[in-house]
């Protein structure tokens, strides 16, 4: 079953972006998802480096997750 509401590692409350970021970077089709923080974590980068990557997206307006 989908799992849309927690994040699968921390159960922290998962957010929009937090699901987008996820499927843009791990697997577009994903069911489960982790927040940003443990996304973050598993890539060996900051949390600040993964929101910069979702205001790329975001802005750039190219990709139909983020919109």
């Amino acid at each position: 079953m989908a799992n849309y509401k927690t994040c699968e590692k921390c159960s922290a409350p998962l957010h929009d972006d937090d699901i987008a970021i996820f499927r843009k970077l791990v697997f577009r089709g994903a069911e489960s998802f982790s927040c940003i923080d443990c996304l973050a974590e598993s890539f060996g980068c900051t949390r600040e480096a993964v929101e910069k990557l979702i205001s790329y997206y975001r802005e750039s307006g190219k990709c139909t997750l983020f919109r």
